[in-house]
């Protein structure tokens, strides 16, 4: 299953910014760390947020799960990267109550697919 209606999907510029690639948030340091030694930076957000929106495109729903703010899914698999590296990640989406387009929950990487 792929993620439904990943062509609209939505990630905030503050989800990458001050998250994903922010090396200094109590979370997110370690995921900064991660995803800044494949060539993504801060400054050029944007190239992130495609190369995850990529990911999703490309990979299958690995689990999927309800609640009361919408349908959360899992996506884990390659991702591409600046430096041409595909590191795995997992992906999480949530598409929430009363909205139809999936929007980016989080990122990391998945060591049980690093080879």
């Amino acid at each position: 299953m792929k993620l439904p209606n990943v062509e609209n999907a939505r990630i905030d510029r503050t989800k990458i910014v001050d998250y994903l690639l922010a090396i200094d948030h109590p979370e997110g340091a370690g995921k900064a760390t991660f995803f800044l030694r494949f060539g993504f930076t801060i400054d050029d957000w944007q190239t992130f947020a495609d190369a995850l929106i990529s990911h999703a495109q490309l990979c299958h729903v690995t689990e999927l799960s309800e609640s009361a703010f919408g349908t959360k899914y899992q996506i884990d698999g390659p991702l591409p990267c600046p430096d041409g590296r595909l590191p795995a990640i997992r992906s999480v989406w949530i598409v929430d109550v009363g909205t139809d387009f999936p929007r980016l929950i989080t990122a990391h990487p998945l060591q049980s697919l690093q080879s």
